[in-house]
């Protein structure tokens, strides 16, 4: 639909079919409205629509090459920062053991605008920091606009747009930059696109993008799209989603949309399919309670399918499958192989644990 292509679409979700057409409709609105703005035409033979392929970028500190896309999160919004605000961005600072613990799903770096941060920082994650207030110190490094005279020799972000991108601005970029590419107009994926065609040169991009006019679900979705959609074409080597909405939501949804495209995997994947007059079984419920004793399995896919007619064929890049066989029986898979056949229901949860466990994937919580 970006694209300007198809006039009908389908959403599929494990939940009740009835709760498809909320979100069908939320994608579809997107495009009912008559967006004018004009993104040049750009003929270049590099883009293969048709298969996935990693742009090239240069690797400066740990962005870029073949480092995971980074995630940046804003909090120029305080006044003080503390410790505790960095738990929504999955740091957590224990006050009694003087400790930092880093999630799986935690943002690497911080933009704090002109303000600063005045605590020692875990190791994971550095700050951001306008230029005209940066000066030298570990893990801070600047925001640059326009105005190259304050500079970083490690790291330094650049902020532009597409109409920035002339030779004459890329020859004057610092040494170690890291450009932080802004989306201008309602065409998001397509205007970056166009940029990432146009920037003949292996400088790494984050992508930004600002979605401060909607609710949750649309900027869940349309996030998605626009950074999910680049994503899996092999543009991009971080994203910055900025929102009205709570630094936690910002930081699961960025982190999801890495996540569903496979550039960085931070937790367990689930395949399942949507409920049909085949499934064999509470679908919702059984997916529920999988997730519940699986769900600290980082990077390990598992499907979950209703029935063995399409079942298999949905779920083959999982590395476990629960199909239900008939019923009140489920069938177990490893990868594509059927490894457990006529299971009763009620122990295939725990069977399915008891094979994870055989094949050496298993991890206490």
């Amino acid at each position: 639909l970006e694209d300007g292509l198809g006039d009908t679409i389908r959403v599929s979700l494990t939940e009740e079919p009835e709760a498809e057409i909320p979100v069908a409709k939320a994608l579809v609105d997107r495009y009912l409205s008559n967006r004018t703005d004009q993104i040049p035409e750009i003929d270049d033979q590099s883009f293969h629509p048709y298969e996935y392929l990693k742009r090239q970028s240069l690797i400066v500190k740990n962005i870029g090459g073949d480092e995971v896309p980074r995630v940046i999160i804003d909090l120029s919004d305080l006044k003080k920062i503390t410790p505790a605000d960095l738990k929504h961005c999955g740091h957590y600072y224990n006050v009694d053991l003087d400790k930092w613990t880093t999630a799986d799903a935690a943002a690497d770096f911080l933009y704090v605008g002109k303000g600063s941060v005045d605590f020692e920082l875990p190791g994971m994650v550095s700050v951001i920091q306008d230029a005209d207030v940066w000066s030298e110190m570990s893990q801070t490094y600047p925001l640059l606009t326009d105005d190259f005279s304050n500079i970083s020799t490690d790291l330094n972000f650049v902020l532009c747009s597409l109409e920035n991108l002339g030779d004459i601005f890329i020859h004057a970029l610092p040494d170690n930059s890291v450009l932080m590419l802004e989306a201008k107009t309602d065409h998001a994926m397509v205007e970056m696109r166009v940029a990432f065609l146009t920037l003949k040169t292996e400088i790494p991009v984050i992508m930004k993008r600002e979605f401060n006019e909607l609710d949750r679900e649309h900027c869940r979705l349309y996030s998605s799209i626009d950074f999910g959609g680049l994503l899996i074409d092999g543009f991009g080597d971080g994203i910055w989603l900025n929102s009205k909405h709570n630094n936690k939501f910002i930081n699961q949804t960025s982190f999801g949309i890495l996540q569903a495209t496979r550039t960085r995997i931070s937790r367990t994947e689930y395949i399942s399919c949507p409920s049909c007059g085949r499934t064999l079984f509470d679908l919702q419920e059984t997916t529920a309670m999988i997730r519940k004793r699986t769900d600290h399995l980082k990077g390990l896919k598992i499907g979950i399918m209703g029935c063995i007619v399409n079942g298999p064929g949905e779920m083959a890049d999982a590395d476990y499958g629960y199909v239900g066989s008939g019923r009140g029986v489920i069938s177990l898979y490893k990868g594509k192989e059927v490894v457990r056949k006529n299971i009763p229901a009620e122990n295939a949860v725990d069977e399915l644990i008891e094979l994870i466990k055989e094949y050496d994937d298993w991890v206490d919580c």
